[in-house]
């Protein structure tokens, strides 16, 4: 499918792009190469193909959550500064 000039530049209008005469030229050369591909793509026989919805195979990459003994709360708040009801007691930064 060959793409004229006014139509390139009607797509780069639709875009908001300002081509000058050369790219628009070159735009038109390149995106009718572009359209013939996906014309030799549509020739392909895909009936037996089943549909993809990733092209390369999911894996997990996260590693094993693996549950950690946390710290007695005395040891915790040993060297707090200011402590109340087992937590730790800080000056109010909003009023």
């Amino acid at each position: 499918m060959k793409l004229s000039y006014e139509q390139v530049k009607h797509i780069a209008w639709l875009a908001r792009l300002g081509l000058s005469e050369a790219e628009v030229e070159r735009f038109s050369l390149q995106l009718s190469d572009i359209l013939e591909n996906f014309e030799i793509l549509k020739e392909v026989n895909t009936t037996d193909v089943p549909p993809a919805t990733q092209t390369v195979p999911l894996q997990n990459v996260f590693r094993e959550d693996n549950v950690a003994k946390s710290y007695p709360q005395n040891e915790v708040l040993a060297n707090a500064a200011n402590k109340e009801e087992n937590c730790f007691k800080v000056q109010a930064i909003l009023e």
